[in-house]
């Protein structure tokens, strides 16, 4: 090993590359012909969603950094630029893939199961009447179009907002001659139609955009169309904070919030008949380049097709139902706080429900024992009911206590509400420490039981949010461990007071010990290797390029650089969110939860907390879990040594499918 550069460029991927290439293994889950047809379109839309998001963060910080000299580099010794053409490259790729599998895959598939999106050029007259009709009474007393000339300036466009620019000929009332004016479509309007039913078993839809279309020129009486084009920009949607000018935490992201939806223009989409000229003024208008221009073949707003999934009942092109499991230790009803006394508890969402999570703290809210609630919240979606639950033991006068994390990408404005909500209930609402977000997922509960006080906890690797608790995937673990609840009661206090760095004994933090303490275990077993004993590490991570860790784990793999190194994608009907750290340890394994990967960000800008699971049996249980992930064949992707994907074949109908196999042991069939 010591000839050996770990630092050298070609054993690292690029990371904006790597989430590009991640985004195509979804839009491969499309093509699978093995998944039920909707769920299929379904992944089209997610593989269309994480681009959006992929430009409007990482894309726009890539064209900031690239304007700034002195850059430093990426570990794969890209700059920014290199990096910024080489996305161009392969997002061109994918955006190509994308349009080839709806128009020549899904929408042929769909319609043989009867369930049609019709183009313009295919109407009946019957349908064209009942759309002219449809356009008459329902969006043109809503739209409003915008014509350029000298008064009316180009106007504002809203990220991701489905848009047309439309060429005309002729004179308007005022005889001026004509030019081009923009339409755009109110969000609120679904952009999915549906056609009166014929029959039971059928389904037509008709695109708000091709409505729009063809009859746009109802929009300009006495004005001959020449042409009509929607388009769509996507703009820098990543909130700045400075923090070394903020004086409100509150204040500041309310004013970046108001002001996102209009940020820096990043990415614009254009029908592929748009002319270049047409293309051309929007590129000016925008302040874009050439290489900023996506023609795609059909509608610009691509994972708005998920409408057809919502509004059909078809179970038979669905996942089949199922109602997440609950130990009868937790059943409706059951005393939450004996459950834990009696031994740790540890769910796997969304195979297991997340209601006794929300249990947890209505109990406690209850609860005449209960005196404290201290709790993180990262994510909590609209309707929380444990943010009602929160409300409600306040209100009784319980000692609430709330660290919201308000710089949450793109739930800020649902983090501010819920903020106010408990503020006005008498909670004490705190927003976490400037220039560290804090994504810890933990709940402390205190009460008084026979004259003492005894610590509840729950940690979690998700958020309190009970509409990704169903589709990600989890742990929550409870327990009434004093040392751990002491641990807990630390961060909290880190989080709500002053003082130095407390010392915590179980807990693992991010960003005191978290980094320092895997690097130590990693080595840790590369000793263990060396002095041949058992040696093994398991990392469950949602994102894994934090330079020292990599270089510590090639280290790990003694041979070469990354021979006894496996990564495995495991991408199915639940997108896998839950952290795991295992260490074999020789005969002494070591298992962590977290709320942490292993990224920079996670090590060093935000609090974060890895937990050990103490109890045997639910650490045999997490291993049992992880070896599960190992065997998965049937959805399971493995990185290649030139830096792709191979996915993962069953041999001779010996197929393993890790989400499956955890449903069909934990959930119920509906």
């Amino acid at each position: 090993m010591t000839d050996i550069d770990l630092k050298n460029p070609s054993l690292y991927i690029n990371r904006e590359l790597s989430v590009l290439a991640f985004n195509r293994r979804v839009l491969e889950q499309a093509k699978d012909d093995r998944l039920p047809l909707l769920e299929r379109l379904r992944f089209l839309c997610i593989s269309s969603t994480n681009l959006d998001e992929f430009f409007e963060v990482r894309v726009a910080g890539l064209q900031q950094r690239a304007q700034i000299i002195g850059t430093a580099l990426a570990p794969d010794d890209k700059t920014a630029t290199e990096t910024l053409r080489a996305v161009r490259e392969e997002a061109l790729d994918l955006v190509s893939e994308q349009y080839r599998v709806l128009n020549e895959i899904l929408i042929p598939e769909l319609a043989a199961a009867r369930i049609h999106i019709i183009k313009r050029d295919s109407w009946t007259e019957a349908q064209d009447a009942w759309l002219r009709r449809h356009f008459e009474e329902e969006l043109l007393p809503i739209l409003s179009p915008l014509g350029l000339d000298p008064a009316h300036p180009f106007p504002r466009i809203l990220n991701k907002s489905l848009n047309f620019i439309v060429s005309l000929e002729g004179r308007d009332a005022f005889g001026r001659h004509g030019g081009m004016a923009i339409v755009q479509a109110p969000r609120a309007l679904a952009r999915v139609i549906a056609l009166p039913r014929t029959d039971h078993q059928s389904h037509e839809f008709v695109l708000l955009s091709s409505v729009i279309h063809a009859y746009v020129g109802r929009l300009f009486p006495g004005m001959a169309v020449l042409g009509c084009y929607q388009f769509r920009v996507t703009r820098n949607s990543d909130l700045f904070i400075d923090d070394d000018e903020i004086d409100d935490i509150l204040r500041a992201v309310q004013g970046e919030i108001a002001s996102r939806r209009y940020g820096d223009a990043v990415r614009l989409e254009v029908s592929r008949e748009c002319p270049d000229a047409t293309s051309g003024f929007l590129l000016r208008q925008f302040e874009l380049e050439a290489d900023d221009l996506y023609a795609v073949n059909g509608p610009v707003n691509l994972n708005r097709l998920g409408e057809i999934y919502d509004r059909i009942e078809r179970p038979d092109l669905k996942y089949p139902g199922f109602v997440p499991g609950v130990p009868r230790t937790l059943a409706s009803g059951s005393d939450l706080f004996a459950a834990i006394r009696h031994a740790d508890l540890l769910m796997h969402h969304p195979f297991e429900s997340f209601l006794p999570v929300v249990d947890f703290i209505q109990q406690a809210a209850a609860d005449p024992l209960v005196l404290a609630i201290k709790q993180t919240m990262y994510r909590s979606g609209p309707d929380s009911l444990i943010a009602d639950a929160l409300v409600a033991a306040a209100q009784a006068g319980k000692e609430v206590t709330v660290v919201i994390e308000l710089r949450a990408r793109f739930d800020e404005a649902a983090n501010i509400a819920l903020a106010n909500k408990l503020q006005e209930a008498g909670a004490h609402v705190l927003y976490g420490i400037v220039g560290f977000k804090t994504h810890a997922k933990m709940a402390l509960i205190v009460r008084r039981e026979a004259g003492v006080l005894r610590r509840y906890v729950h940690l979690g690797t998700g958020n309190y949010h009970l509409r990704t608790a169903k589709a990600y995937t989890d742990y929550s673990y409870f327990t009434c461990r004093p040392e751990i609840g002491k641990d807990v009661n630390q961060v909290f206090l880190q989080l709500t007071s002053l003082g130095s760095i407390m010392p915590l004994h179980h807990l693992i933090q991010s960003p005191f010990t978290l980094h320092s303490q895997m690097l130590a275990l990693i080595d840790r077993e590369r000793a263990h290797a060396l002095a041949g004993r058992r040696a093994r590490i398991i990392l469950k991570v949602n994102a894994l390029t934090e330079p020292d860790i990599i270089q510590a784990l090639y280290r790990a793999s003694i041979d070469g650089v990354s021979e006894n190194i496996q990564v495995r994608s495991v991408i199915g009907r639940f997108l896998e969110h839950s952290r795991i750290y295992y260490f074999a340890n020789g005969s002494q394994p070591e298992v962590y939860l977290a709320s942490a990967d292993w990224m920079e960000r996670n090590f060093f800008r935000r609090v974060e907390v890895a937990f050990p699971i103490q109890s045997p049996r639910l650490r045999d249980r997490l291993v049992r879990d992880l070896k599960r992930y190992l065997k998965d064949n049937t959805h399971a992707w493995i990185l290649q040594v030139d830096g792709q994907y191979r996915r993962s074949r069953p041999y001779k109908g010996t197929g393993r499918d890790v989400q499956a196999e955890l449903l069909a042991e934990f959930a119920e069939q509906s």
